[in-house]
């Protein structure tokens, strides 16, 4: 079991991690912070560049907490919150992420809550430093969270005149 929930974070958290890196720094054959900021715009995120650096971050930040097994619950929270906006932003095109949809998000979303619920495992950081923040509560908590940081950026998304004109007709 060990194992498998090391596998379960470091598969997950460092692809978020290097998610994150595409947003902030441009790495991994990513747009970097300026172009990133740009494309937030084009989907109703204003001022872009800070909207773009705070998704960076958190995906960054939580990816790397839930790779280490650190401080679990919140970097399950910073996942589930970036998680869900691109889940809101892509629902309109559907489940599968081969069409632009939410597949991918939900996916990492739901695993990030899991090992917030389940807690990281023998072989983390949290286990080396004796933080027991897992279980029922520390996976709602994690929840509660996201939600409201993923509401909270959602509230702010204006729409665009592209998304107004689908709006109106």
């Amino acid at each position: 079991m060990e194992i498998g929930l090391l596998l379960l974070r470091l598969t997950a958290g460092l692809a978020l991690t290097a998610h994150g890196a595409q947003k902030l720094f441009g790495w991994f054959g990513g747009p970097g912070l300026d172009a990133t900021g740009q494309f937030f715009e084009t989907i109703g995120f204003l001022p872009g560049r800070r909207h773009a650096l705070m998704a960076g971050l958190a995906s960054t930040g939580g990816g790397l907490l839930l790779a280490l097994g650190l401080f679990t619950p919140i970097g399950a929270a910073l996942i589930c919150s970036v998680m869900l906006v691109a889940m809101a932003v892509n629902i309109k095109k559907g489940f599968f992420a081969q069409n632009g949809g939410y597949e991918y998000a939900l996916v990492l979303g739901v695993v990030a809550l899991s090992v917030a619920f389940t807690g990281p495992g023998s072989l983390s950081l949290d286990a080396l430093f004796g933080n027991h923040l897992s279980g029922t509560f520390w996976g709602i908590a994690a929840l509660f969270a996201g939600v409201l940081g993923g509401v909270f950026s959602l509230i702010q998304r204006r729409p665009t005149s592209a998304q107004q004109t689908e709006i109106v007709n």
